[in-house]
Parts: C-alpha cells; structure tokens; sequence
C-alpha cells in the first residue's frame, strides 16, 4: 500500500463556496473528476506531498500550515493490490498563484452545493460532503475490480 495525498482548495466567490476539482486526464482514475493530488515521494510527509502536487497540477501555492486535514482512507483494491493506497486528505483556504490546468488535470471551480459526485469515484459521495463540512473522516473503502465500493466503514 502506498501513501497519496490530496486537497480540496476551497474559496469564497460573491457568497459561493467553490472548491476547485480537475478532470484527470491519466493514469489511475483518468476521466473522473478529483482533487489535485498524488503519491507521496520518498522522504516527504503527506502535507509537503500535497503542497508540492497541487503546485504541478494547478499552479497555486499553499504555504505550510495553511493545510487542513480533512480525511485519512485506507483503500484495498481488491485483485489489484498494487493500486491499494492510503489517502491523505487535506482542504486549503489561503492560496497564492495562478490556476492552470496541466499534462495530469484541466481544472476549474465548482459551487460545493453542485460537485459533480457521478463523474468522481464512487468512493467520493460517501465521505466527501461530511469531511468538506468539517467531520474528520477515518475509514477504509474496499474497491473492486470495476473501481466500485465493494464495503466501507464511513
């Protein structure tokens, strides 16, 4: 099992929470909807992981400490044990840069009330709305070989 992580920038916009998603476009889960995100490289810890990949990804800079962390889910993939992976999960409020999309996702800005969860992994709908309204979610989401939820404890 190998560590990733992942953050949801968040942003207010004339009164509307937005969060900014990208469309992978490849690897592992390419065509869905994510958070900019990646492995965790040798000698990193996830929040230095998730600061250096939304840099590549989106072109915004988070400083340290402007990490919040939102969730930690381990994920078998059943069959595919080299997929399994565990998620650190962040949201980012303070942010400088400019957004540009990249080789690995086109991004853009999404009303929180409006997340695409049917173009995400199927994973996203059971935790994501909980962890984005402040829950800190700890769980284990069994996917199959299909990318389906197979079981979850969240």
């Amino acid at each position: 099992m190998f560590d990733v992580a992942v953050t949801y920038i968040l942003r207010d916009n004339a009164g509307v929470a937005e969060v900014l998603l990208g469309e992978k476009l490849r690897g592992l889960g390419a065509g869905h909807i994510v958070g900019p995100g990646g492995k965790v490289e040798a000698g990193e810890n996830p929040e230095e992981a998730a600061i250096r990949e939304v840099y590549e990804e989106v072109g915004l800079v988070i400083e340290p400490g402007n990490l919040t962390p939102l969730a930690c889910i381990s994920y078998p993939f059943v069959n595919r044990e080299g997929l399994s992976q565990r998620s650190f999960v962040f949201a980012a409020r303070v942010f400088s840069g400019e957004l540009q999309s990249s080789g690995e996702l086109v991004a853009s800005w999404w009303p929180v009330q409006a997340i695409p969860y049917e173009r995400m992994w199927s994973d996203a709908k059971l935790w994501l709305p909980r962890a984005l309204s402040g829950e800190f979610i700890d769980a284990k989401i069994v996917i199959g070989e299909n990318n389906e939820v197979l079981s979850h404890d969240c």
